[in-house]
């Protein structure tokens, strides 16, 4: 399977393949982290001898229209502790050879407070973007040129991204789907046409995050099909119906993914049933570290496993 963009890079092309081949026969391990030490990964070194193959960034600290003054501390410390991560997945991807992944908690482009990627923090209205001359729409691709600087300085190093705009879309906190699902989707064709063909981040492998049938772009502008996971209740699980939903409701045709889940799958489970998820990222700090979410054995249990994709 070739990714969406015709111009993807050689090693675009390598990277999708290799998700594909994994699928259903083994699952790459997956955290995410937002600081430059990555303490996340620390702690799995040290609890499991391994760290994952693949790891997740943040790019919210270069969110063009941050409201410094109206910011709770809370929000400032996540916003410093997010500074840099461009050069730090740089610094890992070239030393270790790892998968980068991206996703970006954007603060609205226009107005909003602390943290104004939560709808509940701002009063930007998604729909707009999509009203040709509007200010929402040329503050939206305003914002776009500065995110596409620093997503070329991984095609400028020749490395390819697993890039995850628009993250849970299906949902309503996030102002990108607080209008609903069609908006959620016509965002994600927007950036996809404008960073594919006027800024030519063909290094870029595209990943739709939601289950919803009503917010799917369609097959042309997907290189994976993912979704995020917080189950209310732990219970040792391979995602098997949330798999069968995400298919369901978007394309059984391309690779899948936990983008995002707070409890790790069962790796016993998955080694018997074959759910193909490519991989699965656990959600940073005390997702991964302590025992609040994943105990020391769960966590060992998948990084000791022959079926789990590690460094």
């Amino acid at each position: 399977m070739n990714p969406v963009n015709p111009n993807a890079t050689q090693k675009a092309k390598e990277l999708l393949a290799y998700l594909y081949e994994t699928a259903g026969n083994a699952i790459i391990t997956g955290q995410h982290t937002q600081t430059d030490p990555m303490e996340e990964v620390v702690y799995i070194k040290e609890i499991t001898g391994a760290a994952p193959k693949l790891q997740g960034f943040e790019l919210l600290g270069y969110s063009p229209n941050i409201n410094y003054e109206d910011a709770s501390q809370e929000c400032l410390i996540e916003v410093e502790e997010n500074k840099g991560t461009v050069e730090t997945a740089l610094k890992w991807a070239k030393e270790t050879g790892g998968i980068v992944a991206i996703c970006f908690h954007w603060f609205s482009p226009i107005g909003g407070r602390d943290k104004a990627f939560y709808a509940k923090n701002t009063d930007f209205d998604a729909s707009k973007v999509l009203v040709e001359g509007t200010k929402e729409r040329e503050a939206f691709y305003s914002d776009m040129d500065v995110i596409a600087r620093e997503l070329q300085k991984f095609l400028d190093e020749d490395i390819p991204v697993l890039f995850r705009p628009f993250h849970e879309a299906d949902g309503d906190w996030f102002w990108w789907g607080a209008k609903g699902d069609e908006v959620g989707r016509e965002l994600y064709k927007l950036m996809f046409e404008y960073y594919v063909n006027q800024k030519h981040l063909d290094n870029l492998l595209w990943v739709w995050n939601s289950p919803k049938r009503e917010g799917f772009p369609g097959e042309e502008y997907v290189d994976v099909i993912s979704r995020d996971v917080y189950l209310t209740e732990k219970k040792p699980t391979d995602y098997k119906e949330e798999y069968e939903e995400l298919i369901r409701n978007t394309t059984a045709s391309k690779v899948a993914a936990l983008a995002e889940v707070g409890y790790i799958p069962d790796v016993e489970m998955l080694s018997e049933s074959k759910i193909p998820w490519a991989f699965y990222m656990t959600w940073s700090k005390e997702f991964c570290i302590g025992e609040q979410y994943n105990t020391v054995a769960e966590t060992k249990k998948m990084y000791d496993s022959s079926y789990a994709v590690k460094l």
